[in-house]
């Protein structure tokens, strides 16, 4: 039997953007309120349609430069080192709820970008707003006695959890939390991200034990640092080693 096309009923693709960030020791998401309807004036995550000329990767790769200024990284040179203008991008899942929105059938290829402490964004497309917010806030239910707008739109706390439960788990046995940081950092400073992303205080002395003991996990760039006060401290940077060994197993809470 010939395909008809004509069969099949219209639907949309989307990108959605799970963009995460450390910002004041706390793990912070980009969100940004809706200047038009479905749900105008309710905060939820960026995105956009996908352009008929574009790939997914490419779709959200445009979406991030559009939102945060930020590019991404070219996912097939993993062992480069983080770039200042950089940002890491891999795709988290496919939402394809049919009543996820309103305005018809919309299929949603969710993102996870990541990247070091980011300016206060700048509210872009139909967006009326955008701001960092702890993710914690974004993800704490809407109740009966407060404003409902509150609460994300379409099913952006089901991606946005997704999302940081995916960078929750990865910084276990991966290099990702390194994509938190700038290009050359401290440990202390990258403790300090495993802190913020896990939400739980980790002993200093077997941190450092830990990232240091996996073979180019973390390479000494030879440089030291004052930048959070004290004694210098060494600098390094992410190494070709993508794995950590043994993993660091995230805390119970």
């Amino acid at each position: 039997m010939p395909y008809d096309p004509s069969a099949f009923p219209p639907f949309a693709v989307t990108v959605d953007l799970v963009v995460l960030t450390v910002r004041s020791h706390s793990l912070c998401a980009l969100a940004v309120r809706r200047g038009e309807p479905p749900f105008q004036g309710r905060w939820a995550l960026p995105g956009g349609f996908v352009r008929e000329d574009e790939d997914l990767t490419q779709a959200a790769a445009r979406e991030l430069l559009e939102e945060t200024g930020l590019r991404a990284h070219d996912p097939a040179a993993p062992a480069e080192p983080p770039q200042e203008n950089g940002a890491h991008l891999e795709q988290l899942a496919t939402y394809g709820d049919p009543g996820r929105d309103p305005r018809m059938r919309v299929v949603s290829v969710a993102h996870l970008a990541l990247a070091p402490d980011l300016p206060a964004p700048r509210p872009g497309g139909d967006a009326g707003d955008a701001r960092w917010a702890p993710v914690e806030e974004l993800l704490q239910p809407a109740r009966a006695d407060r404003d409902q707008d509150a609460s994300l739109a379409f099913d952006h706390a089901h991606i946005l959890a997704d999302g940081v439960e995916r960078a929750r788990s990865k910084i276990e046995y991966s290099s990702l939390a390194t994509a938190f940081c700038p290009p050359e950092f401290t440990v202390g400073e990258l403790r300090r991200v495993y802190e913020a992303v896990w939400g739980v205080a980790l002993d200093p002395r077997n941190f450092h034990r830990k990232v240091t003991g996996t073979p180019g996990f973390l390479v000494p760039t030879g440089g030291t640092t004052t930048r959070q006060g004290g004694r210098p401290a060494q600098l390094f940077r992410a190494g070709g080693a993508t794995l950590l060994n043994p993993p660091m197993l995230r805390p119970e809470v």
